[in-house]
């Protein structure tokens, strides 16, 4: 069994799928689907068991060849992938729009999405990003209305931009090395003398990256993305939950790749909490509940970033474990809004009301997502952030960052539960298959929350304790931010007008790429003075 069927398998499927008329197509899809995801967790068994794995194409040397690299992050990463491409594909199982075209794109980008978590080559992560974007960008156009088409084709350039910047960068770093390989490159940080010859290369290729993460200021792509009007529900909860999180492992690869020489964690630090803040911001700003889930995945992405640039062992960790925690509860959240969004005719939470009397099923499973995202105790959300604090130890400015961060999140998902409540009769019948494919994702945030400290010991073989003193805090913490979140929400928030002017805040192309430039030229004159 080689690394390369988990690439290769999904889009040779839907190739078949394409070009033939068999009419029982789907049964080779979901053979062909639940065998990827097998083997996805066999290879982490084994890569748990035996270390790293690298498989090169042609048996020619390293640093060559086209090769894929086998570790415990990237093969977490991979698992999460095949689970949630078959998730939605259970979900969306009965949706007419699920023709061969569609099912040919989406296919196609799970074993893209694959295929960057596994890749280990400069230049193939780039090919691979690159095709990524234009299948996204068809896949966010699919629908063919008009703001979708326009918000299709934002994304397309924006990243078509990103991703030159990111070729400049590839092209200095073979000029200094004479490889692409990263785990060359690793190693040959280590012997350059002169470290100001890494700074040029370094600050392309995390402009493209931090694009590609939806970091502060390169954000403001990602809500016409993912929250594009008619872009179908599947597409946006794989692009929010899974897609996104493709630029934060490269952020994760290329921080470890050039630490050695250019240690810019501390400026992350910034960034990243600052992302955060803007991100949750923007979401309580908003009165499109699509637009509120696509901010609010900015917000966590800024949370992450933020956990990753601790220089900890447990907020690293932790941030690892959020990705795959915010994966799961996005997708569910993004999953129920559009079902919500079909139900109701409307986007606007101010219109949405009695969404349990309604709609009682997919209102429990939006109320465990809630949970989850929120760090109520027992969900998975809770676990992650836990982690992420305890690396921070004594510095107490970072711990009330944290804990502000976390405030806006609830403040947020406050006004998005207000959905919920309200007075309405009709209710609402749930087909079998998306009942199965919520139940599980809800289940999974459950799990990962009460069985989180033997999970991340299998995971990444680090011992956590959380005594039930640390547990009382903890939730007396976070019952006391909903009590907070909630008084903010219900008597200060309508009286401030500066949200009101925040959701008119929208960047246009031209603007999108200024801000490009800017991060660009910021990044590399910090590191000109620091260096």
């Amino acid at each position: 069994m080689s690394l390369f069927w988990l690439v290769v398998l999904p889009i040779l499927t839907a190739l078949i799928g394409y070009l033939s008329n068999y009419k029982k197509i789907h049964r080779l899809i979901w053979v062909s689907q639940v065998s990827t995801f097998i083997m996805a967790i066999l290879f982490f068994i084994r890569v748990i068991a035996e270390g790293t794995i690298t498989e090169t194409l042609g048996n020619y040397s390293g640093g060559i060849s086209i090769n894929l690299v086998a570790d415990a992050i990237s093969t977490l990463f991979v698992v999460l992938t095949t689970f949630l491409f078959t998730i939605m594909l259970l979900f969306n199982y009965h949706k007419t729009y699920m023709n061969k075209l569609f099912l040919f794109l989406f296919l196609t980008l799970q074993g893209l999405i694959v295929a960057i978590f596994l890749s280990n080559d400069l230049f193939d992560i780039y090919t691979l990003v690159e095709v990524a974007t234009v299948v996204v960008s068809i896949l966010i156009m699919f629908k063919k209305d008009s703001q979708s088409l326009y918000d299709g084709m934002v994304y397309l350039l924006t990243n078509l931009v990103a991703m030159a910047f990111f070729l400049f960068g590839l092209g200095y770093i073979y000029k200094i090395f004479g490889t692409m390989d990263l785990s060359l490159i690793k190693a040959g940080v280590l012997l350059i003398e002169n470290k100001d010859t890494l700074i040029l290369p370094y600050v392309f290729l995390i402009t493209a990256i931090g694009l590609k993460s939806a970091i502060m200021p390169l954000f403001s792509w990602l809500p016409r993305a993912h929250g594009t009007p008619s872009a179908p529900s599947i597409v946006s909860a794989v692009l929010s939950g899974l897609y996104v999180k493709g630029g934060v492992y490269l952020f994760i690869r290329f921080q470890d790749t050039f630490k050695a020489g250019l240690d810019t964690t501390s400026l992350f630090l910034i960034i990243g909490f600052l992302t955060a803040v803007f991100g949750f911001v923007f979401a309580l700003s908003q009165t499109d509940i699509k637009l509120i889930l696509a901010y609010h995945t900015v917000s966590q992405i800024g949370l992450i970033i933020f956990g990753l640039s601790m220089n900890s062992v447990y907020s690293y960790y932790g941030s690892i474990y959020h990705i795959m925690n915010h994966a799961v509860f996005k997708a569910t959240l993004f999953l129920t809004a559009g079902m919500i969004i079909e139900e109701y005719e409307t986007r606007d939470i101010r219109k949405i009301k009695g969404v349990f009397k309604r709609m009682p099923y997919v209102a429990v499973i939006m109320s465990v997502a809630i949970l989850s995202i929120t760090g109520a105790p027992l969900f998975n959300g809770s676990v992650s952030k836990y982690l992420i604090e305890k690396g921070i130890g004594y510095h107490t400015y970072l711990e009330y960052g944290l804990l502000l961060i976390n405030l806006g999140t609830i403040i947020s998902f406050v006004k998005y539960a207000t959905m919920l409540f309200g007075p309405h009769e009709k209710r609402y019948h749930v087909r079998f298959n998306q009942k199965v494919a919520l139940g599980i994702l809800a289940t999974v945030c459950v799990v990962t929350g009460v069985f989180g400290q033997r999970i991340i010991s299998i995971l990444f073989d680090l011992e956590v304790i959380i005594d039930l003193k640390s547990y009382f805090v903890k939730s007396t913490l976070y019952l006391s931010s909903l009590a907070l979140g909630y008084l903010f929400y219900k008597y200060l928030y309508p009286r401030i007008g500066f949200f009101r002017t925040m959701r008119e805040i929208e960047l246009s192309f031209n603007e999108i790429i200024f801000s490009i430039v800017f991060f660009f030229g910021s990044m590399l004159s910090f590191l000109l003075v620091a260096y």
